[in-house]
């Protein structure tokens, strides 16, 4: 099992079943969205935390809330936000497989 290395920012990029997806340390705990900004596709892993446990795109400032994926800026946007689980053995994060396509398998 690999071991996870958070920035200074309490944020890193990883690869999840073939997603990459930005996992962050909060105060609460440990929490997963997309890698990238819905609304320019900034690199949310370079982004921040706020006091409130938010996470903030890096670009614009766009600020998203981790529990929701709701962009509290205003603005509409939603951030995909995946369930986490920590246990004994790991952090596991609910991907699901496949997606529009998956039944041309």
């Amino acid at each position: 099992m690999a071991e996870l290395r958070f920035g200074n920012n309490q944020l890193l990029q990883a690869e999840v079943a073939g997603k990459q997806v930005c996992i962050a340390k909060t105060s609460m705990g440990i929490a997963a969205c997309a890698a990238k900004c819905p609304h320019a596709g900034g690199n949310m892993a370079e982004g921040f935390l706020d006091k409130r446990d938010h996470i903030i795109c890096p670009i614009h400032r766009y600020t998203f809330n981790l529990d929701n994926g709701r962009d509290l800026s205003g603005e509409g946007y939603y951030l995909k936000i995946y369930p986490v689980e920590v246990r004994d053995s790991g952090i596991f994060l609910g991907i699901e497989d496949g997606g529009l396509f998956n039944w041309l398998k």
